[in-house]
Formats: C-alpha cells, structure tokens, sequence
C-alpha cells in the first residue's frame, strides 16, 4: 500500500500537468482559422467609374476588372492579373487588399505580409491594362 500511494500521487500530478499545460498553440491556430473563415476570399472595390469594379483574390493577388449594364450587354469580366503573387502555401484569406488613388483608374495592391505593393491600372481599351510592382527591385515582372 506504502508502494502503491507514491506510484497514485505521480500519476495524478502528471495528469494535472498535463491537462493544465499551455494550450497556446492550438489557440492560436484556431483564432488563425476563424480569421481566416471571417475575411472573405474575393472581395469587389468600386471605381468611381459606375459601372466597373475591381475584384481582388485576397489570397494570392490575382485580380480582374468587372463591368456590368443594366441595358445592354455590356458586361464583362476581364483578367488584370492572372498570375499569383504567392505559392499555394503562403496564400490566405485577406493578404491582399486594394487601396483607391485619386486617379480613377489607378489602385493599389498591397501585401499585408511582406509590404510588396503594385500599382494596377484598369482601362476599357486592353492595351491600358497593367499591373506592376512599385520597387522595382521587387520579384516580380510586369503582369
């Protein structure tokens, strides 16, 4: 019996220990989930111009420039950029986002990660699409 207490009295504080250990990192991968559940994959920014809007993958950086008409059939999706900014790995839900200039056909994207910024300019006419780092220095060719 004399045996078996100490034996009892080890088992129970290692189970104490165990249950009452930091939970941090779960906890903080299931804020990230939520977050992540929260912020929205694609997002639209208008344009001053009514009839066009920018959508954004928030998760990679791709992005196309929407128009619609209530008239006719003038709607139309088009790609600005196609290519994704980030690996599969790094993309997620709100690393990206759009920022408005004054100049109505000027945005722009931002990484919330790393910084990287580019400015995207939309257009009717294709050959005035574009989207280009602003550091040059960036990894990054005009998309």
């Amino acid at each position: 019996m004399k045996r078996i207490i100490p034996i009892l009295s080890t088992l129970l504080a290692l189970l104490i220990c165990s249950t009452c250990s930091n939970p941090a990192a779960p906890e903080s991968e299931l804020k990230q989930q939520q977050q992540n559940y929260n912020t929205p994959a694609f997002q639209l920014f208008p344009t001053t111009n009514m009839w066009t809007f920018i959508k954004l993958d928030t998760r990679n950086g791709q992005i196309w420039q929407v128009q619609y008409d209530i008239q006719g059939d003038d709607r139309m999706e088009v790609i600005l950029n196609d290519k994704a900014l980030v690996s599969d790995e790094e993309a997620e839900n709100g690393r990206f986002i759009l920022y408005s200039t004054k100049n109505m056909f000027t945005f722009i994207l931002l990484d919330q990660h790393d910084g990287r910024i580019w400015q995207v300019q939309w257009a009717i006419d294709a050959n005035q699409r574009l989207v280009i780092p602003i550091n040059p220095t960036q990894n990054s060719t005009n998309l």
